[in-house]
């Protein structure tokens, strides 16, 4: 008998994938958590129904959240994840040498348990000595943390569940205040074709907390739609503004230093959402 796994992306809408194991099917203290084997995406973390990584095309993902933002800040040193415990944003982000700490804060400790055991070529850098591993709630730590990160990122769930508190205005306002004088931040911002109106809300808030917000994409064949939307805020640095030239080829698959820029090109229908 065959065992095919689905996400239901909306209510006529979803993506599916031939199982060959599952290793765990739990219910956290936060969520739903699925670790499952497919033939066409290798191992994939499904947290409440959707999917968070695979080993597959994690890379772009993770890339995509870690190197923008870090090529465009001067010098930074001191970053915070908040999310991510699959590891794999901190993985990218210890490929800066300029980084001395790399905190992680993820609310659910079995997101990390579980990535180490069965997706550790993308949980491999949590044990490294710059990283610090919190289990605990990011909306918390940022309030706690005043004046404290270069840059933070925001390696969400949609924003249903604990992530909830991940999506609001409040909370772009605490990580603003999070940052130091030149800081600049990044989150995950769903797609464009079935969630546009949460990129139009993220939009609005960001832009009335941070003077410079740009939204960028990229590819990501297992989540909804296959185009991912990122926005970044900053202070004072401007990610189009930055000397391509200067950025150095780093260990990657799919950010490169001619992709930088090319990525704030939007398509014309995410352009308008955004203006």
């Amino acid at each position: 008998m065959e065992l095919w796994y689905t996400e239901k992306q909306t209510e006529s809408y979803g993506i599916t994938a031939k199982v060959k194991e599952t290793y765990v099917s739990e219910q956290t203290d936060f969520q739903k958590l699925d670790m499952i084997e497919t033939e066409q995406f290798g191992t994939m973390l499904v947290l409440d129904g959707m999917v968070m990584t695979t080993d597959k095309d994690e890379f772009v993902y993770h890339e995509m959240v870690a190197h923008p933002a870090l090529f465009t800040h001067p010098n930074p040193e001191n970053v915070l994840v908040v999310g991510g415990g699959d590891g794999g944003v901190i993985r990218e982000v210890l490929k800066h040498q300029s980084v001395k700490k790399a905190v992680l804060v993820e609310i659910d400790g079995k997101v990390i348990e579980y990535s180490k055991k069965y997706l550790p070529n993308i949980a491999g850098g949590l044990d490294n000595p710059r990283v610090e591993v919190i289990v605990n709630d990011g909306f918390m730590h940022i309030h706690d943390h005043k004046n404290t990160y270069d840059v933070i990122m925001v390696d969400s769930t949609e924003p249903v569940g604990p992530a909830v508190n991940l999506f609001t205005r409040g909370f772009y306002q605490g990580i603003f205040e999070a940052l130091k004088e030149e800081g600049i931040f990044v989150a995950q911002t769903d797609n464009p074709w079935f969630k546009a109106d949460l990129i139009e809300s993220v939009n609005r808030d960001v832009k009335e907390v941070f003077p410079i917000v740009r939204v960028y994409c990229a590819n990501v064949p297992t989540y909804p739609s296959g185009l991912w939307t990122f926005t970044m805020g900053s202070k004072k640095h401007d990610p189009l503004a930055v000397d391509e030239t200067a950025i150095p080829e780093l260990d990657t698959q799919y950010y490169s230093p001619r992709l930088h820029k090319a990525a704030f090109a939007l398509p014309k229908f995410v352009e308008n959402l955004v203006k």
